[in-house]
Order: C-alpha cells, then sequence, then structure tokens
C-alpha cells in the first residue's frame, strides 16, 4: 500500500511483528512504526522499540482502530511501519558478485504474479542461502508491503534484480558457468536424479502456465516433481522449495567426509 498522507509521500506500510522486526534488523528502509496502545509486551516488542530506537526511528503509539484503518484489516499484530519503496540490485552487480567456485544457486522466476507466492520463495531462497533471485520488470509480482510480510522479512536479506529479458539472464548465467534446472511436470526426469551440485539456477513458471516455451528451451534439465495423488502439481512456492532443499541436500553430502559425488 502506498501512504500519501500520514508517513509521507510514497511511502509503503508494512505490518506484522516478525517483518518490521527483520527489516529494522537489516538497518533497512524503515521510516517510522506505528505500535498498537494495547499491545502487551512481549520480546519482538522489546526489541522492535530497542531497533528503532538505535536508529532513530520514530515511533508513534495509536489507537489499534487506527491501525486496523491503514493496514485494511486486523492481521497487523498491533504493528505497522512505513518503509520507502525497494530498491532493486541491479543484474550486473548480482553477477559481478557471485563467486561461481561457491557454487551458488540462483532463482528464476518466470512469470511468477502472486505476492503470497512471491514472499513464500524469497522466504526459502534465504533459508537454504540462495545468492539471489531474478525476476521480469513485466508479468512477475513486484517487491510490495504484501511480499514483505509473505516472507516473513527476508525480502531485507535476498537480492532480488529484475531484468527485461529472462532468457537474456540465462545467457549471462550460462556464460558464468551457471547450469540451469527447469521446474516442469512434463519433464521426463524426477528432480532427485539430477545433479544440483554445481553452480545453479533454478527456474520456476508461472502459477498458470508454468515455464515459457522459450525459457524451457533455454534450460539444460527440466526436472519434475513426482505426484504420488490425484493432483498434478504442487504449489509453485512449494515446487520451489523442494528443488532448493534438494540443491542444499546434494551440497551437504558432496561436503561430507568420504564423499565420492552428490546424492
Amino acid at each position: 500500500m502506498e501512504v500519501k498522507g500520514l508517513g509521507g509521500i510514497g511511502l509503503e506500510t508494512v505490518e506484522g511483528r516478525r517483518t518490521v522486526y527483520e527489516l529494522l534488523r537489516s538497518a533497512g528502509r524503515v521510516e517510522k512504526i506505528l505500535i498498537a496502545k494495547q499491545s502487551k509486551p512481549t520480546d519482538i516488542l522489546d526489541k522492535i522499540e530497542a531497533l528503532a530506537r538505535r536508529q532513530g526511528v520514530r515511533i508513534d503509539t495509536v489507537d489499534k482502530d487506527r491501525l486496523d484503518d491503514i493496514a485494511g484489516s486486523r492481521a497487523h499484530q498491533g504493528v505497522i511501519a512505513y518503509i520507502s519503496a525497494y530498491e532493486y540490485l541491479p543484474f550486473s552487480e548480482l553477477c559481478s558478485g557471485l563467486d561461481i567456485k561457491t557454487n551458488p544457486v540462483i532463482l528464476l522466476l518466470d512469470g511468477v504474479t502472486d505476492p503470497q507466492n512471491f514472499g513464500a520463495l524469497i522466504r526459502s531462497a534465504d533459508a537454504t542461502g540462495a545468492a539471489g533471485v531474478v525476476i521480469t520488470k513485466r508479468r512477475s509480482a513486484p517487491v510490495t508491503a504484501a511480499v514483505h510480510k509473505a516472507s516473513a522479512g527476508a525480502t531485507a536479506y535476498v537480492d532480488i534484480a529484475q531484468v527485461s529479458n529472462l532468457s537474456y539472464a540465462i545467457d549471462e548465467f550460462k556464460e558464468m558457468g551457471f547450469w540451469v534446472v527447469g521446474a516442469s511436470e512434463k519433464a521426463e526426469r524426477a528432480y532427485y536424479d539430477i545433479d544440483l551440485n554445481m553452480p545453479l539456477v533454478v527456474v520456476l513458471g508461472s502459477e498458470g502456465g508454468g515455464l515459457s516455451r522459450l525459457v524451457a528451451e533455454k534450460c539444460d534439465f527440466l526436472a519434475a516433481i513426482p505426484m504420488r495423488g490425484e493432483i498434478s502439481s504442487l504449489n509453485v512456492s512449494v515446487a520451489g522449495a523442494v528443488l532448493l532443499y534438494e540443491a542444499l541436500r546434494q551440497r551437504r553430502i558432496a561436503e561430507e567426509p568420504g564423499a565420492s559425488g552428490s546424492g
């Protein structure tokens, strides 16, 4: 939500204790915080207030009804922050900061438009130590207040870059020595049968249509997630978590003493 009054022109609101705390903890873009008068003292509220004071962030105590009006719901947990607009990392800077020798993993999203899915994928990228996320400038959910909240504040820790053309981004990663695996229910090989212990780009398609044809053709491998029930596919955020954790699992196995390769 863009705010043009109380918090300042062009600021956005982010709600929820964990999200606000993580944005503060990363010394991010928090300009002002509203806390409900009725909020009972808790450990995380104490941490929010302490970090805000340390960073010189203004805290106002207001009625809960005012927070309800600003948030448009009661899911704010008694805390709302005003933040400046999200700044994407330039794609060139994301690439220049990668060390191919460390087997980095990049998450590339081909048309993920739901903010909840996008936020959950950013959270999984942070949890698995991914080196960054790449999205398109069009046909993709941008980083908004809803994405901040869905990521539980992981947007503060994961580098996110925008590109105009995913095919160009894939070509750039391949030039650097990355291999590209795309998630597809039509793939003949299961994800756990593919060696993911290499510099890796994991590509996920849109919620409705999956990978676009051009992006699928750019992939070195297509990986399926076997489904044993009646439903034919997983939610894109769940599929992304499965592939990211498999890449992490294979790396850990390869690092074990006496390991001869990935699992």
